[in-house]
């Protein structure tokens, strides 16, 4: 199977690439990709020698290309470079591990082109789930996800019509029992500070507001076509129980293991077959206890806006997206104050008219506004 990695100087790449490097008779790493970091990129390549490299966020720099030159990778451009590796008919696998609206485009076309994709990217499905999904439908792609939730559920998950609910499981990140009015002077480097789970900055933030899990509804809504009724989230503070799908008849189906993000990219990459991920085996004996909770929405408004977002449906999603970008970008370049993520969030989408998100323009246009309408609140906080 040849194999692109998008995102692949990111956590998720890195596992990913170290799974596939311990079966190297099955897969291949056919293209590799990074925004900017050039070195970081060199140095995969070396390792795996792809037969493309793309620097989507880098115009073309004659120098940088010399460098690959001596690897006999091709190196490519600029974001329509994604777009243009992951529908080669010689790829065959995607991982969509690109962090936020950046990956849509990519994600997209993997979708439309038929392929495996191996979906790390939950801002996909957020921004333009029905999209995605009718891309897949007409093209014959396969959507596995790769978010330790959602695959978790699809391992779970069977006769649909027999099933009530999924229960997507959070650790609460690091502030779930910090006193709350604390949270107004939390750091950017506290907040990223997770306590199961080593991830990027961004994605770290979301955890510590729960916005990453309102995210992984709103994708649980298109993977599994559920509406949000049947979707709860409960907190597990120790990430041993990733998710958990309830039948009909009372029973509760749950996949366990440690948290280790090879365990589902293994899965999703061998599907339907299994593959050592060179993750270690759960020890249940040595399990103390295992407790859930439900969230606090007075803690994680985040995760309130979210639902909200998502039963508005349209470009709501889309502008809940950009407006949390634009609002833990400004937090982790302390221009605002960690309790301001939510407020920001809240005034862009009550700032926005309901718009529909039918087509891959309309979404990007939402996009883009919310980005705007996110930024100017910002700055009138910060000039208050």
């Amino acid at each position: 199977m040849n194999l692109a990695v998008l995102g692949a100087t990111g956590s998720i790449g890195a596992s990913t690439l170290d799974v596939a490097a311990a079966h190297r008779d099955r897969y291949r790493v056919f293209a590799l990709s990074a925004h900017g970091s050039a070195d970081a990129l060199l140095e995969l390549c070396r390792l795996h020698r792809p037969r493309f490299a793309v620097l989507s966020g880098l115009a073309e720099e004659r120098r940088i290309r010399e460098r690959f030159g001596e690897l006999k990778t091709e190196l490519l451009f600029g974001h329509g470079a994604l777009e243009a590796v992951v529908t080669h008919p010689d790829c065959d696998a995607v991982m969509a591990a690109i962090v936020g609206g950046a990956g849509l485009r990519s994600t997209l076309a993997a979708a439309g082109a038929g392929k495996r994709v191996l979906l790390a990217n939950k801002e996909a499905l957020v921004m333009a789930g029905p999209l995605v999904v009718r891309a897949a439908r007409e093209s014959g792609a396969e959507l596995l996800p790769v978010d330790s939730e959602h695959n978790a559920v699809f391992q779970c998950f069977s006769d649909r019509d027999s099933v009530n609910k999924i229960i997507l499981t959070a650790s609460g990140g690091p502030f779930r029992a910090t006193p709350l009015d604390q949270l107004d002077a939390v750091t950017p480097d506290e907040a990223c500070a997770h306590p199961n789970w080593v991830m990027g900055r961004k994605i770290s933030v979301d955890s510590a507001t729960m916005m990453n899990k309102g995210l992984e509804v709103i994708e649980a809504r298109w993977l599994f076509d559920l509406p949000a009724e049947r979707i709860e989230v409960l907190i597990h503070p120790q990430s041993i129980v990733h998710s958990l799908v309830e039948y009909i008849d009372g029973s509760l189906i749950a996949q366990l293991s440690n948290p280790d993000m090879r365990v589902p990219i293994a899965h999703a990459l061998a599907h339907p077959g299994r593959i050592a991920s060179g993750a270690r085996p759960l020890d249940l004996a040595s399990l103390r206890s295992l407790s859930f909770e439900r969230p606090d929405h007075q803690r994680f408004p985040c995760l309130k806006l979210a639902y909200a977002a998502l039963r508005a449906g349209g470009a709501a999603p889309a502008v809940l997206n950009a407006a949390n970008e634009v609002a833990v970008e400004a937090f982790l370049a302390g221009r605002i104050r960690f309790t301001a993520i939510a407020p920001v969030i809240e005034d862009t989408l009550s700032g926005i008219a309901a718009a529909p998100a039918d087509s891959l323009g309309e979404v990007l246009e939402a996009d883009a506004l919310a980005r705007r309408k996110a930024g100017e609140r910002i700055a009138m906080r910060q000039a208050a």
